[in-house]
């Protein structure tokens, strides 16, 4: 799955970038309690990819 389309659906979803890392992003939803960590790379895995979005859309 390209980055672009992974990260538009949090962004969707009311997530919100926090901080940068050495190769990753994080994320945190609205509350700031639920955190995840997004790769920047420009293909992510589809199984990370799955996981990723089901964090964030509430099912963990």
């Amino acid at each position: 799955m390209k980055r672009t389309d992974l990260v538009a659906q949090p962004r969707a979803l009311g997530w919100q970038h926090l901080r940068q890392g050495g190769s990753h992003e994080v994320w945190a939803n609205a509350s700031g309690k639920v955190q995840e960590a997004i790769p920047r790379h420009r293909e992510i895995n589809e199984l990370l990819a799955r996981k990723i979005l089901k964090t964030a859309k509430g099912n963990p």
